[in-house]
């Protein structure tokens, strides 16, 4: 193979290898391979971007699925509005969303998983219990509710309670936040809601 720009643009661009793994294709430097990027035109990756294709070398682990139906539509506005409401923007590589509501989590893990297509074995969920909180009881409590697994919850953050009030009886099983890492993923979602 030479090193031309036809075979430099079908490694770097179309199958997104790395600058390091090219120069080891052709025996050379990675500084060669960046020079002759450079001199054929062909834009380099930023961090962020190799980052992303390191960790997904399969291309993306999702795919937008459009509603189809009045039922899809709904489910469709309901995700959306819940993240627009409940999720948190801030974070630009991944998507959180936070509640009590066992219903409500189940709603948006169904929007995720239904328009894009992402397995539901990927999410990662947080525990927020007080203290007075069985935190086993608790744990169980969201596995069944959710139909996950316990490899799929972090540790849980366990806060001293304090006065007790109506609000914890209205977070009776404590706050699970919902996670999925993905920030290309986070970018579709976020071109949903209207800011």
């Amino acid at each position: 193979m030479r090193l031309n720009r036809k075979n430099l643009y079908k490694l770097y661009q179309k199958k997104q290898k790395p600058v390091s793994e090219i120069a080891g294709l052709f025996d050379c430097s990675e500084n060669k391979i960046n020079y002759w990027l450079a001199k054929y035109g062909i834009k380099k990756r930023s961090i962020s971007e190799a980052i992303y294709i390191m960790h997904n070398p399969n291309g993306d682990p999702f795919s937008f699925k459009a509603p189809k139906n009045i039922e899809e539509a709904k489910l469709f506005g309901m995700g959306v509005g819940l993240y627009w409401g409940e999720g948190t923007k801030a974070n630009k590589t991944a998507i959180r969303l936070g509640n009590s509501d066992p219903a409500l989590l189940r709603t948006f893990t169904n929007f995720l998983v239904k328009f894009f297509k992402i397995k539901k074995e990927d999410l990662r969920f947080h525990l927020h219990i007080f203290s007075d909180i069985n935190s086993e009881k608790a744990t169980n409590f969201w596995i069944e509710q959710l139909g996950i697994r316990r490899y799929q919850l972090y540790k849980p953050t366990i806060t001293k309670t304090g006065k007790i009030g109506t609000y914890r009886k209205k977070s009776e099983f404590g706050v699970l936040t919902l996670y999925y890492c993905n920030s290309k993923l986070k970018k579709v979602l976020m071109n949903f809601l209207p800011m």
